[in-house]
């Protein structure tokens, strides 16, 4: 992209994905930050404008034009809802390529780019910041600057996720199936999931064991790119997508499990990511093929039904990237409902985003902290003492609102809890 001469890089917007828009207003009312605003800019189709506006040259990208394409949480509410079949999320990713790989980007964007690049990928300086991360936490520094800084510090301290498991360090065979062996599928471990909810990976690994799995974590496997795909870094997020390629693909494999929503999403569009390249296009789209939410592939198996009860009212929140990118929204629901003794009670708006959306937290603080207390408020309403999801960036988001809010209860993922309930088969309480 040259200022003033719009999209002519390789990640362009296609013309034919901007003129589905019929701009009939339908997705206005299912996107967080117009409902919030009541901006048409910060609404689905004011963001199309935009971007459409900026490929075809008639405006430039300005702090203030890309401002509102920054300010979008790639929920993509509004692509699950649109009558016409936009891609928004297509859309929104190669129009933050394209602005990212021009020289007159803005400087957040370059700088959260490289940042990202230096820390994401890299398990070593992800277990090192983990660790720093735990001191801050253990000591009495936490407490001062959660009680006594302004706004933005006590914020980010309150987000901050709050280490007390294990991290997560397995590769190879996580499990071996109990009874018949079924299916054999291999488990992304991801980059901040081992380190922040390995509890939810273990869980992930019984809890396939118990439906007769065998549980493989591929060594050379990496981060997904989701990351850096939302972000507009596309060269970093193929490149990952390759080596997960082949990392996965050389294993036998019924199925890649996922239970991370936003990793899942990533995942099953490698074939679009790398459509482009003709040694890995047609392999990405194989992989694409076998990734699996891991609520949508124990609701397929059929599920062995767990015996063990769990007296627990629950609240389901829809991570957008299962309900909205990849239209996964009865799998989670129906696991919840097999387990005895456990009550779902839906919240408003349960399709709603949260406020995490990748690194959306730490850019945009202000429309994050508004979005989560709504949420908070349609979680209070339900009296319920535990809130489900399915992504960690959902389950770190609303732990902090339970933080923010001080509120009781607990944030788990859905196989957790399909996992308590197997565990009380055996141990009764």
């Amino acid at each position: 992209m040259a200022g003033g001469k719009g999209f002519s890089g390789p990640y362009a917007p296609a013309e034919a994905d901007l003129s589905r828009c019929v701009h009939c207003g339908l997705c206005l009312q299912h996107c967080p930050t117009y409902t919030a605003l009541n901006l048409e800019t910060e609404s689905p189709r004011g963001r199309l404008y935009i971007i459409k506006a900026i490929a075809q040259g008639r405006i430039e990208p300005t702090p203030a034009a890309v401002g509102h394409l920054d300010l979008c949480l790639q929920c993509r509410n509004c692509e699950a809802v649109c009558p016409s079949g936009v891609p928004f999320g297509r859309i929104m990713e190669g129009a933050r390529a394209e602005i990212l790989a021009n020289r007159k980007a803005p400087l957040s964007w370059r700088l959260r780019a490289f940042l990202l690049r230096q820390l994401i990928p890299h398990p070593g300086r992800l277990e090192a910041a983990s660790l720093l991360l735990r001191l801050y936490q253990r000591s009495g520094l936490r407490w001062l600057v959660e009680r006594l800084f302004p706004p933005p510090l006590r914020d980010l301290s309150l987000l901050a996720p709050r280490l007390t498991g294990r991290t997560f360090r397995r590769t190879g065979v996580l499990a071996q199936p109990e009874g018949p062996p079924r299916h054999r599928v291999a488990l992304l471990t991801g980059c901040v999931m081992p380190l922040v909810y390995g509890r939810v990976h273990d869980a992930t690994a019984r809890v396939l064991a118990r439906n007769g799995c065998e549980v493989l974590a591929p060594p050379r496997q990496t981060c997904c790119g989701a990351l850096f795909a939302h972000n507009g870094d596309r060269p970093t997020a193929e490149r990952l997508a390759r080596r997960n390629v082949d990392s996965f693909l050389a294993a036998e494999l019924d199925a890649v499990v996922v239970n991370a929503a936003g990793c899942g999403a990533a995942m099953k569009e490698y074939g679009e990511l790398l459509a482009g390249d003709p040694e890995y296009a047609k392999k990405a789209e194989r992989l694409a093929a076998m990734v699996k939410d891991i609520t949508e592939f124990l609701a397929e198996l059929p599920l062995a039904a767990p015996q063990g009860r769990l007296e627990a009212e629950v609240t389901y929140q829809d991570s957008c990237h299962l309900a909205h990118a990849q239209r996964v929204t009865k799998p989670p629901r129906a696991l919840l409902a097999a387990v005895p003794g456990l009550r779902l009670v839906e919240m408003e708006h349960a399709d709603r985003c949260c406020g995490s959306a990748g690194v959306y937290n730490l850019t945009n603080r202000e429309m994050s902290l508004r979005l989560l207390d709504d949420k908070m408020r349609d979680i209070g309403a339900t009296g319920a003492a535990v809130i489900a999801t399915a992504n960690p960036g959902c389950m770190l988001q609303l732990e902090a609102g339970l933080r923010r809010h001080r509120l009781p209860g607990r944030v788990v993922h859905v196989v957790e809890l399909l996992d308590e309930a197997y565990q009380r088969e055996t141990t009764g309480v």
